[in-house]
């Protein structure tokens, strides 16, 4: 189970990345909250705060790193980290080029 919190903090620190940076840029982007979800654009400021739970809480997930195997525990959290980065990338650079036609 540890390991699975600690694939989930990676996921979630990797998520808050273009959420805060779209926020903090004042651009929409596309959100959970969106219509339709995760294709219609947001507002800024509800990217800021989507992606400033996702930092928190992936930062809250890190606690159970301490009784990790320290190699595997930092594993686990890169391993979600890249897993959810490919899939967003695959993702939105399909929404982009839709919304480009």
């Amino acid at each position: 189970m540890t390991y699975a919190l600690l694939f989930l903090a990676g996921a979630l620190l990797c998520n808050a990345i273009p959420h805060l940076a779209a926020g903090l840029r004042g651009e929409a982007f596309p959100t959970p909250f969106a219509s339709p979800p995760g294709k219609g654009l947001s507002s800024p400021l509800l990217n800021f705060l989507w992606g400033a739970a996702n930092l928190s809480l992936g930062v809250y997930l890190l606690g159970p790193l301490a009784d990790a195997e320290p190699r595997w525990g930092r594993a686990a959290v890169a391993a979600g980290f890249i897993a959810i980065g490919l899939y967003l990338a695959h993702h939105f650079g399909k929404v982009t080029a839709e919304r480009e036609r």
